[in-house]
């Protein structure tokens, strides 16, 4: 009866989901600094050897062998989903540099809408009026952010729309391997082959790093795989629908590490744009859940 309800705990699936923000965010923010210091390989490839080994012991623990988490009748697809997300994570990890946090995160945090955008085309859904319309004031918000035209406008500030559109692409990828392979399929070729991918550049691109730096790599790592575990919990509490709309907290927290540990500006447009963003990609997971309930 116990694990019936916790299976169905959704304020606990809640909590779980804001935590995982909270970590990511903790996570981005020594991203940030690392590779500020650091050649972005370098540091992506350190994470993601931690990464495959959390990945390989979850999928132990889950289905009992790494053949078994590794049999897929996908594996082309599986694969080129791995070198998606470890090529966006670099793409975001530079753009955290350039642009710092804030800025970074209110781009990128159109990528739902970019999903929405390209279900059609990819995976054959139909997205109706009203989530174009949605579509199209979230990018709206991205062009208030960004400010094309304008005196202050950099090309460096398009890194973060190429991010949110390549983990738009991971994440359909990822839907659409899900109907035949399960989580923990996906989630294993997600960590070992993005660390296969990673691991060549960042060992050609190896730089001496200091004591204190080793120590920030070594919570780098910790905040992935518990940032990880907590999105695991999650979704085993609560069902995805609700609580995927807490995930957005991630750009309020990030934008807090951004202005307090490394003083960045909040912009007036960029305020605006984020929340013209946040409240059209909200509004069209909602319309996705209202046609998903009426099937």
């Amino acid at each position: 009866m116990d694990q019936v309800m916790a299976k169905n705990d959704t304020k606990l699936g809640i909590l779980f989901m804001i935590g995982a923000t909270v970590v990511f965010a903790a996570q981005d923010g020594i991203s940030r600094h690392l590779a500020s210091e650091y050649n972005v390989f370098m540091v992506i490839t350190i994470r993601y050897w931690f990464f495959a080994a959390f990945v390989m012991a979850v999928a132990m623990k889950q289905v009992g062998s790494l053949r078994k988490a590794a049999q897929t009748s996908q594996r082309g697809l599986q694969i080129f989903r791995a070198f998606v997300l470890v090529a966006e994570i670099c793409v975001m990890v530079l753009a955290f540099t350039v642009l710092g946090l804030v800025e970074s995160h209110a781009v990128f945090v159109c990528y739902p809408l970019l999903i929405a955008a390209l279900s059609g085309p990819i995976l054959g859904e139909t997205v109706g009026w009203r989530r174009w319309a949605a579509i199209g004031v979230g990018f709206l918000g991205v062009l208030v952010i960004l400010q094309p035209g304008s005196g202050v406008f950099q090309l460096a500030a398009l890194i973060p729309l190429v991010s949110a559109l390549m983990f738009a692409l991971y994440g359909l990828l990822t839907r659409y391997v899900a109907r035949k392979d399960t989580s923990a399929t996906s989630f294993f070729y997600t960590g070992v082959w993005g660390m296969i991918f990673i691991t060549p550049f960042g060992l050609y691109m190896w730089e001496p790093m200091t004591a204190p730096d080793w120590a920030w790599m070594g919570a780098l790592c910790v905040t992935g795989a518990l940032g990880h575990w907590l999105l695991i919990k999650c979704y085993e509490m609560a069902e995805a629908s609700a609580v995927q709309p807490f995930a957005y907290m991630q750009l309020p927290f990030a934008a807090i590490v951004g202005l307090l540990v490394f003083g960045e500006e909040m912009r007036t447009n960029v305020v605006i744009g984020a929340t013209l963003v946040v409240a059209a990609g909200l509004f069209t997971f909602w319309r996705e859940n209202l046609k998903r309930a009426a099937r």
